[in-house]
C-alpha cells in the first residue's frame, strides 16, 4: 500500500521552493530588509570584537585585571539571550538599539574568552625571547601577543558571527 502526501502548503516541491526563492531575491522589500539585518549584524560584531578583544587582552595579560573583571563577566555570560530581550526593549526602545545590544551580548563573550585563552596559552619563552631582544610593551604586544593569540581569537569570532545571526530578532 503506497502512501502519498500531496500538500504544497506543508511540503512544497523543490521547484516551488526555488521559484519562491527567485521571486524573493528580486523583491526590493526583502532586499532592503536583508541589507538592514546585515548592517545590524556587522555593526554589532564590530562592537563585540572591539570590546571582546580589548577586555580579553587586558584580562589575559594582567592577573589583576582578570581578578577584577572575571567576577563581573562570568555571571553576565550565564544569562540566556532571551532573558535580555525585555530589558533591552525597556532600555533602548524599539529599532536598532535592542537588536545591536543583543548581537553584542552574544558576540562579545566568545571573542573575550577566546582572546583570554589565546593570550594565557602563549609560552613564557616567547616573552623571554622578546625581552632579550629589547622589545618593550608595545613591541611584545604587536610582535608576540597578537600573532600568537590570533588563531584562538579567530575561532571566537567564528562563534560570534553565528551567534550574532541567530540572535537577530
Amino acid at each position: 500500500m503506497a502512501m502519498q502526501y500531496d500538500s504544497d502548503l506543508l511540503l512544497p516541491k523543490p521547484f516551488t521552493v526555488f521559484a519562491a526563492l527567485g521571486k524573493a531575491i528580486v523583491d526590493p522589500h526583502i532586499l532592503s530588509n536583508l541589507l538592514l539585518t546585515l548592517r545590524r549584524v556587522l555593526i554589532g560584531l564590530i562592537i563585540a570584537t572591539s570590546l571582546g578583544m580589548g577586555i580579553g587582552f587586558a584580562m589575559g595579560y594582567s592577573k589583576t585585571v582578570m581578578e577584577l573583571v572575571d567576577p563581573v563577566i562570568t555571571p553576565l555570560r550565564q544569562v540566556p539571550i532571551m532573558a535580555w530581550v525585555p530589558l533591552t526593549i525597556v532600555w533602548f526602545g524599539l529599532g536598532d538599539g535592542p537588536t545591536l545590544f543583543l548581537i553584542v551580548m552574544v558576540g562579545v563573550f566568545p571573542i573575550l574568552l577566546s582572546t583570554v585563552s589565546g593570550v594565557t596559552s602563549i609560552d613564557k619563552n616567547f616573552y623571554n625571547a622578546g625581552r632579550c631582544m629589547g622589545a618593550g610593551f608595545l613591541g611584545m604586544f604587536v610582535k608576540i601577543v597578537i600573532p600568537a593569540a590570533l588563531p584562538e581569537i579567530m575561532t571566537g569570532m567564528r562563534v560570534a558571527v553565528s551567534a550574532g545571526w541567530m540572535s537577530v530578532i
